[in-house]
């Protein structure tokens, strides 16, 4: 239920991109500097959060995510904001923009799908190693310098 509920709240956000808020930031001279600002010292957290992270424990704790948490991690996911910005900012065919945005979603929705299969798949795999603290912590700094080698690209 996670899985859905992330998923549908970046096609949210996508439409909220596509329906012109990326417009609507990009219009405003002071605004674009400040979201890619906001957006780097979020990145800067994150990967220092992700880098300094416990091992995970043994039992489990607290409840199974439900669909509702996804969709808050999908729509406040400040990453999302800035990959469904680029993907609706781009060209659009003028004679069907609807029909676009729908083939662009569609696209979307499937490269979701394939990627967070891909990534359920690997964590399971990475989940007993993810225990033991040593490999815990040089898998999580991994994460945390692939996270700000993607950041910096962006930039290049």
């Amino acid at each position: 239920m996670l899985m859905t509920g992330i998923i549908a709240g970046v096609l949210l956000v996508f439409a909220a991109a596509a329906a012109g808020l990326t417009g609507l930031i990009l219009a405003q001279p002071l605004l674009g500097p400040i979201v890619k600002a906001a957006s780097v010292l979020y990145m800067l957290w994150l990967a220092w959060s992700i880098a300094t992270a416990p091992p995970l424990s043994e039992a489990a704790s607290g409840h199974a995510p439900s669909f509702w948490d996804g969709m808050f991690l999908g729509v406040g996911n400040p990453k999302a904001y800035t990959t469904m910005a680029a993907l609706s900012s781009g060209f659009m065919l003028a004679a069907a923009p609807l029909a676009y945005a729908l083939l662009k979603g569609s696209i979307l929705l499937a490269v979701m799908i394939v990627v967070d299969l891909a990534w359920l798949i690997a964590w399971s795999a990475l989940a007993r190693t993810m225990r033991n603290p040593s490999w815990s912590r040089a898998i999580n700094i991994a994460f945390a310098v692939a996270l700000l080698a993607s950041v910096a690209a962006g930039f290049l």
